[in-house]
């Protein structure tokens, strides 16, 4: 029978966690805003900005949910020092990924909101592969059990 022991981690792993955690509640908070805006605010946009909008699968939206409520959760276990945590911001990685696909390769986004539009999607993903690596790190290092 083998036990795992809990060591404790560094500051900063609880420092990138909250803050980890923090991003992806932004990140869900403009999931919601995405998923359920109102026409009011629908009307106010361009109307190349709208059709854009209008016009995105079901399985982009989709993806955001899965990238945001993943990251999320994700954050979470690694607060709780879970290793559950690897799986699911796996997971979330996978809808970033998925998402970022769509904007990049299969519609007009960066024509509709130029270049500048590409730090955010960039960033996003740049982050995922981060929290994974350090839930990878936290597993080898014995703070997340």
């Amino acid at each position: 029978m083998t036990t795992t022991t809990k060591v404790k981690p560094p500051m900063w792993f609880w420092i990138v966690s909250v803050l980890a955690f923090v991003w992806n509640i932004m990140g869900v908070i403009a999931y919601l805003g995405q998923a359920y805006m109102p026409i009011e605010d629908l009307e106010k946009m361009s109307q190349a900005e709208r059709l854009l909008f209008e016009s995105q699968p079901a399985w982009v939206t989709g993806a955001f949910a899965i990238a945001v409520w993943g990251g999320t959760l994700g954050c979470l276990l690694l607060l709780l020092r879970k290793t559950w945590a690897r799986p699911i911001l796996l997971l979330s990685l996978v809808g970033i990924i998925a998402q970022l696909s769509h904007s990049f390769f299969m519609s007009n986004a960066f024509e509709v909101y130029g270049p500048g539009s590409m730090v955010m999607p960039l960033m996003v993903l740049i982050i995922g592969v981060g929290l994974l690596f350090l839930s990878k790190k936290g597993i080898a290092a014995s703070w997340l059990t």
